[in-house]
């Protein structure tokens, strides 16, 4: 077993699991069997270069899989297949995220769930890709927890980056996304106007507050009520730059994972339409304590309790 498996052994018996104890390295996709979570790292940041952030995000994989190993097993069916990581050559992202989405089509083909952690917030494309390859006749929902839309146009000469995913996306057909925490001081009118043009629906931070869950569970059944699967991706730079300090654009007036948060969270996480789960954006080289690393491995772990 990898080293950055490890944990507080309590036991061998399955009342005492924890999930370093459940993990499988896996290299073939035959393995799989239905229902499982299967992970890929996705170590790259070359997205976030291009895009002008702060590099580091492609160390952030291994140092969330040590935050999530020592948490219990709660499901006594649980399994968790790790496939490693996957880096980005001589900065050919368009070649990694197409190497990423063949091998979500692979692990959904065969009733995985698919979980990626990144990195920077370029994996949406490739995930979303995958997705697409292994369901081409069915409508993906994307829930998009975020303080950005990631919908720029890709410049020229430069070409995709993490800011632009759901541009991408939006060229391929109809697209069926909700952004939630999106943030008025770090958007441009052309990125509200582009969402609207597109009909990328959206959920600002000042919106997230206890009072207004039931509007907010309203509109995440509505998106995922007209889909036929489901995929969500939370960019860490949505947080409090106090529980979130380690990501390429800290946010101080972000949103916290306090209970309005986590309930409308759990009810993303308990639709059966989703299949698919990433972690973005997290960025090592200037977390605090490993405090935002710790965040993103607490809501990977709360999938595995649904």
């Amino acid at each position: 077993m990898n080293m950055i498996w490890q944990g507080r052994l309590d036991g061998e018996e399955l009342l005492y699991h924890r999930i370093f104890q459940r993990v499988k390295e896996e290299t073939h996709y035959e393995n799989i069997s239905t229902n499982d979570f299967v992970l890929h790292g996705f170590a790259v940041d070359e997205g976030v270069r291009r895009n002008k952030g702060r590099v580091g995000a492609k160390n952030a994989p291994d140092i969330i899989r040590k935050n999530m190993a020592n948490f219990p097993v709660t499901l006594p069916d649980f399994s968790l297949l790790d496939f490693g990581n996957i880096t980005c050559e001589n900065g050919n992202l368009e070649q990694t995220q197409n190497l990423l989405a063949e091998k979500v089509s692979q692990v959904l083909t065969k009733g995985g769930k698919s979980l990626i952690l990144g990195g920077g917030h370029e994996v949406t494309f490739a995930h979303y890709s995958g997705i697409k390859k292994a369901f081409p006749g069915k409508k993906v929902g994307i829930i998009n927890i975020d303080a950005h839309f990631d919908n720029r146009q890709p410049e020229s000469g430069v070409g995709a980056t993490s800011g632009t995913g759901f541009w991408q996306i939006a060229q391929e057909g109809n697209i069926h996304s909700l952004h939630i925490g999106i943030q008025k001081n770090s958007n441009t009118l052309k990125l509200f106007d582009t969402a609207h043009q597109y009909g990328m629906k959206y959920i600002l931070a000042d919106e997230i507050f206890f009072e207004n869950l039931p509007s907010i569970y309203q509109r995440i059944d509505d998106l995922l009520e007209e889909v036929d699967v489901a995929y969500l991706t939370v960019c860490m730079d949505v947080f409090n730059a106090s529980i979130a300090p380690g990501v390429s654009a800290s946010s101080y007036n972000g949103i916290f994972a306090d209970a309005a948060f986590m309930h409308f969270y759990r009810h993303i996480l308990k639709n059966d339409k989703l299949i698919a789960l990433d972690i973005a954006e997290v960025n090592p080289e200037f977390d605090i304590h490993e405090r935002t690393s710790k965040l993103a491995a607490s809501l990977v772990n709360e999938w595995f309790m649904i």
